[in-house]
Order: structure tokens, then C-alpha cells, then sequence
């Protein structure tokens, strides 16, 4: 279920971001807008946690971004992006079940604090038209 998130639009797009790279494979793109991903939000004063965050075994979860407002506040980062806007381009990718692993990565992340800091599920999506960050796109009640 999404909240009533705050979003920010950036004009650019993923690849005015990228400068002279040959992108061909689908690994390669999400790599290349995780990258991109990441530059903007320490831009904006958020530091990396860990990158590509998995649990132990099958099944499990995995978080593109874990990074920290200066507030404290833990922010889970998933990084979606898509050539073309149909079926709901980027943002309409991260649908229920992504959203679940994502909750249960984050959980296991945090089991290892002794403190429970405030958390954040934010989507970072690159549509066609631009990069969009949707803070709070979910939470862990969902």
C-alpha cells in the first residue's frame, strides 16, 4: 500500500546522468541507475549504509540502497528503472510482493542495531521522462 508520499521530480534523465558509457545489458542499466541513484541522494546529504544489501538463502530480500538522513532516520532505498512507460513504467513496478522482501531485508538489516533507529521505504524510479524519488513510498505495515 503506498502512503502519501512526498515526491521529487528531476529533469534529466538516467542517461544524461551517465556520461559516455555503453550501456547493453539490463544488469548494466540497473547498475548505471543505482549509481546515478546513489550520487543524487548523497547530494542531498544522505550517507551510504550498504549497497546492495541481501539476506542469507533463497527466498530472501534484497535492498538496492540502505543509506542515513542526518537525522538518523535509516532509509531503504529500491531502485527501479524502465525504457518505457507502459504497464505503469518504473513506479508501478514495485508492486506488493517487492515490497514485502524489501520490508523482510530491512527487518533482518536491523536486527544486527541495538538500537531501532527510524526507518524510511523510499523509490528512487527512472521513467522516460526523468528520475522521480518517492520518500515514504511504503511502510512496513503494508
Amino acid at each position: 500500500m503506498f502512503l502519501s508520499p512526498t515526491i521529487q521530480r528531476k529533469s534529466s534523465s538516467l542517461k544524461a546522468g551517465i556520461k559516455h558509457r555503453k550501456l547493453t545489458t539490463t544488469k548494466q542499466l540497473g547498475d548505471a541507475a543505482e549509481d546515478a541513484a546513489l550520487c543524487y541522494l548523497q547530494q542531498q546529504g544522505l550517507q551510504l549504509l550498504q549497497r546492495n544489501y541481501r539476506t542469507p538463502g533463497r527466498g530472501g530480500g534484497e535492498i538496492d540502497l540502505i543509506l542515513q538522513e542526518s537525522d538518523s532516520t535509516v532509509v531503504f532505498v529500491e531502485v527501479r528503472q524502465r525504457t518505457l512507460s507502459r504497464f505503469g513504467g518504473a513506479l508501478a513496478s514495485v508492486g506488493m510482493r517487492k515490497q514485502q522482501r524489501i520490508i523482510f531485508a530491512a527487518r533482518f538489516f536491523l536486527m544486527r542495531l541495538r538500537q531501532l533507529p527510524p526507518t524510511r521505504f523510499d523509490v528512487i524510479a527512472w521513467e522516460p521522462e526523468g528520475m522521480v524519488w518517492l520518500k515514504a513510498a511504503f511502510d512496513a505495515e503494508s
